[in-house]
């Protein structure tokens, strides 16, 4: 049972990595084993939690701003100089948006959309040589990315970018699911409800959690649980597969 979860020896890497529930992510495939790389844009805030990572095993940090396909391309090019292959991608970077419905810009739905949907797709398109170089049928490489259940709920809070955007990273993730099982890549999403991050930093925590069913916020151990599994010999028949983790916010609306 326990080889059935082990990761030990991978290469992954986790963007936003440093923050958030990148940060839980790369701390629970650090802690597994994984020589995780990770990229945000801001390189201090970025060294500094790797440096704190490498007391528990092996993590680099690689700054980056993925709103462009050629800083895309320059990340790339970069960890292809340190490894041959990649047996795990996390599409973590995210970034929202809110403003009234009447004033809401223009720039804010593109950034939204650049960094949550378009980088997800050149990034892995970008990966995808290292991906496959990895891949077996015994071990297929795994795309994991990041989606919310705002792409289901109408609950947009005024982000109105945020939501579609995250719909569409779950309708990529099939496609691609689709279109990369015949290189044994496996492609699932999972669509977080209400983590601590700088998004939700805000907000007033009781009132956050009156929604949320199960009663608490979610945890470094519930993110971790899922991404461990699907990187692992346990999750190697799953792909393509949008995976609400959400404290039973989905069912409790009727929406999932």
């Amino acid at each position: 049972m326990i080889d059935m979860f082990d990761i030990k020896g991978k290469v992954a890497l986790v963007t936003g990595g440093s923050t958030g529930i990148g940060a839980m992510i790369t701390e629970a495939l650090v802690h597994a084993g994984v020589k995780v790389y990770i990229s945000s844009r801001n390189a201090d805030v970025l060294e500094k939690f790797a440096v704190e990572m490498r007391k528990s095993g092996e993590c680099i940090a690689i700054a980056a701003d993925l709103s462009s396909v050629d800083n895309i391309h320059e990340l790339v090019k970069t960890l292809g100089e340190k490894e041959e292959k990649l047996d795990i991608l996390v599409n973590n970077s995210g970034a929202s948006w809110g403003a009234p419905l009447g004033q809401f810009p223009e720039k804010g739905w593109d950034k939204v959309m650049n960094i949550n949907v378009k980088s997800v797709f050149f990034l892995t398109q970008s990966l995808l040589p290292m991906l496959k170089a990895s891949a077996s049928v015994d071990d297929p490489s795994r795309v994991i990315n990041i989606s919310s259940i705002a792409a289901v709920s109408p609950n947009s809070i005024s982000a109105y970018s945020y939501g579609p955007s995250k719909a569409a990273v779950a309708q990529l993730t099939k496609i691609l699911a689709s279109d990369l099982i015949k290189d044994q890549i496996l492609v699932n999403a999972i669509a977080p409800g209400l983590f601590p991050s700088k998004m939700t930093a805000a907000w007033d925590p009781s009132m956050m959690v009156k929604h949320v069913p199960i009663g608490r916020v979610g945890r470094a151990a519930d993110i971790a649980g899922l991404v461990i599994y699907l990187c692992s010999t346990a999750g190697s028949y799953m792909t393509g597969n949008y995976i609400p983790l959400d404290g039973g916010e989905l069912v409790k609306a009727n929406m999932f």
